[in-house]
């Protein structure tokens, strides 16, 4: 083809990406809620739905094919929206998706998950009521500050290992997901993805430690507690094995201690970018990018690189890090932002929109927020689609505003965030490292419940704490 021929066949293709970057003519903030229908949510639901049902039922297909399947169901989005609204307005909302939320949300996960691969417990404890309790309290705490993923990365080999010489071994796995994976990391938006994405929201750093420190507490103890004297049950009844099956006479301590630095680099970048003012703001296609979130974003851009970089290959050999995970949530999220575009606008126009019924659901007679309500039906989904969307919807159901939201309506927002991330430990599909966990544990030889089993622990176990919970804090 003669370049006069390409630039002619290019033309359209132009036209069609200067249109979508047109920034005078559309906002996201112009798509009107009222006036979309529900079947808009239809491809938001089938990505969902799509990672909660083809591992099930089709796990091979899903394993090759998931990119494939999630880009088909964003497709099946953006052509028809690009065909109704013009391509001003799906560009401005394409965009807004992309930079204000996905991308800040993938970095961080990426920069968290590099941190945690980096850092290697060598050594081999040997498991005990009393260790492996002090392990999930200390998992607890970490999962705040380094991510459940990050921690869970971090602390789920040591502990399947100091525990190989035990014959009952699935349950402390249970509990460690029950607690490290999911409930611990509800104090900061470092924590769960479902509380950085409020924090992009507006949602203040400290905001969840101030207002949800004793729904936490209240749910570490009791599982702590329960986890004891379950462990101590196990452990009197069937002791140890006379010998270890994997004997390790390193000496306790980690490699990769560098992360440790990196890690602290990540918290004060974060942290950095809720705390700092700053008018300067640039305008991309309609989309505001203030200064400080762009010197976060490029900052953990550089830890991630600097983790790559200096920590020694066999930490990663030893850790067995692979970038498959983080590829995978790469790949679910990107459909995942883009499809809930017109479900977030459907919810902000309230009880006028297509989602009216679920606003009025969670809405008392007197227009105010059920704040239980909002904790079971927050929770309910997280159980068995992504927390992190699912905050998302309620989010903007309950109104968007973060001023309010941590304000007025602050038992409304707490209970968003507790059903988020606590329910999120109800099955495998709830949060992305329960099932990196199971994984982990399984190659290890630990034999682990299937879906409905781990239901039936979460069931007898969590189910319980929530209702009593519910009372306590929420009504």
């Amino acid at each position: 083809m003669k370049p006069t021929d390409l630039s002619r066949a290019l033309r359209p293709l132009g036209a069609a990406l200067c249109a979508l970057a047109a920034p005078a003519v559309a906002s996201a903030a112009d798509l009107d809620g009222r006036a979309l229908s529900a079947w808009w949510a239809l491809p938001f639901a089938g990505v969902l739905l799509s990672i909660a049902l083809f591992p099930l039922f089709a796990m091979r297909v899903w394993h090759y094919h998931y990119g494939k399947i999630t880009a088909a169901w964003t497709l099946a989005f953006f052509v028809p929206f690009l065909v109704a609204y013009g391509p001003a307005l799906a560009g401005a909302s394409l965009v807004h998706a992309l930079l204000a939320e996905y991308i800040p949300f993938i970095v961080l996960l990426t920069a968290l998950f590099t941190v945690a691969g980096g850092i290697y417990i060598r050594g081999n404890l040997h498991g005990s009521p009393l260790l492996n309790t002090g392990l999930l309290a200390l998992g607890a705490v970490l999962a705040s500050f380094m991510g459940t993923t990050g921690a869970s990365m971090l602390l789920i080999r040591p502990l399947v290992r100091a525990n190989d010489n035990r014959r009952h071994r699935a349950h402390v796995v249970v509990f460690f997901i029950f607690i490290v994976s999911n409930i611990g990391g509800s104090l900061t938006p470092l924590g769960d993805p479902p509380l950085f994405l409020g924090f992009l929201k507006g949602v203040e750093f400290f905001w969840t430690l101030r207002n949800i420190l004793p729904e936490t507490a209240f749910m570490l103890a009791c599982l702590l507690a329960l986890f004891f004297v379950l462990d101590s049950w196990y452990y009197r009844r069937e002791g140890v094995l006379p010998v270890d099956p994997t004997p390790d006479t390193a000496r306790l301590g980690f490699d990769g201690g560098i992360n440790f630095v990196l890690l602290g680099a990540v918290v004060a970048l974060v942290l950095m970018s809720g705390l700092w003012r700053s008018e300067v703001a640039f305008d991309v296609f309609g989309t505001p990018l203030p200064l400080p979130a762009l010197v976060r974003d490029g900052g953990l851009v550089a830890v991630t690189l600097a983790s790559l970089g200096l920590t020694a290959r066999q930490v990663h050999r030893d850790n067995q890090f692979s970038w498959g995970p983080m590829v995978e949530v790469a790949k679910l999220f990107a459909g995942i932002f883009l499809t809930i575009i017109p479900v977030i606008a459907m919810l902000r126009a309230g009880v006028d929109g297509p989602f009216g019924a679920v606003v009025r659901a969670v809405t008392g007679p007197d227009g105010q927020p059920l704040p239980a309500m909002y904790f079971w039906a927050t929770g309910v989904l997280s159980s068995f689609l992504d927390n992190a969307p699912t905050y998302l919807v309620f989010f903007n159901t309950a109104g968007g505003d973060p001023q309010q939201l941590m304000t007025t309506l602050a038992p409304t927002l707490a209970a968003i965030s507790a059903g988020a991330v606590f329910m999120g430990a109800n099955s495998y599909i709830g949060n992305a490292p329960n099932l990196m966990v199971k994984a982990i544990a399984e190659e290890r030889g630990v034999a682990m419940p299937s879906f409905f089993g781990y239901m039936g622990w979460s069931c007898a176990v969590l189910v319980p704490l929530f209702v009593v919970l519910t009372f306590l804090f929420f009504t």
